[in-house]
């Protein structure tokens, strides 16, 4: 299935997406690359992006993230892979992405967690990075943007 729009040829639409891209250029330079990517990874599969998922483990995998952390991320809670502090952020991606799912939102608990691992730049990477590939996602989702054919560095971060 081809495209609906392409978002990167289209005028209006690359245009967007140029300073969207630049946004996150802020959060590259408060969270590590892997985990930048771990957490859109997840944030991407939770909302079902082909897209989104094959340019982030692509990505991750460029910047040096393992076979086996990627295949695990789905399911890091049933894992021994990941660390605490990913553990805390990858919480903080799911709680921040199901958000009709609670009524609350993300969690006290997960929040007090994040806090133990992050000081309050990186926390404001985190919720800034989760909001970014949230709307990413929607963009290609609705416009049918599929993956498979992504090579990292392609197009611009998010």
């Amino acid at each position: 299935m081809e495209p609906r729009l392409n978002l990167f040829t289209n005028e209006v639409a690359s245009k967007f997406m140029k300073r969207f891209a630049n946004a996150s250029m802020v959060i590259h330079q408060a969270i590590p690359t892997t985990l930048h990517e771990l957490v859109s990874l997840r944030v991407s599969q939770i909302n079902g992006c082909g897209w989104c998922v094959d340019m982030h483990t692509k990505e991750a995998a460029a910047a040096g993230e393992t076979a086996v952390r990627l295949s695990l991320v789905a399911v890091w809670r049933e894992t021994t892979v990941f660390n605490e502090a990913e553990r805390a952020a990858l919480a903080l991606a799911e709680e921040g992405t199901r958000l009709a799912d609670a009524h609350e939102g993300v969690s006290d608990d997960t929040w007090e967690h994040v806090r133990k691992h992050f000081d309050e730049n990186q926390i404001a990477g985190l919720v800034s990075l989760v909001g970014l590939v949230n709307a990413a996602n929607r963009f290609a989702v609705i416009v049918h943007q599929r993956g498979g054919s992504y090579e990292p560095g392609m197009a611009p971060p998010s």
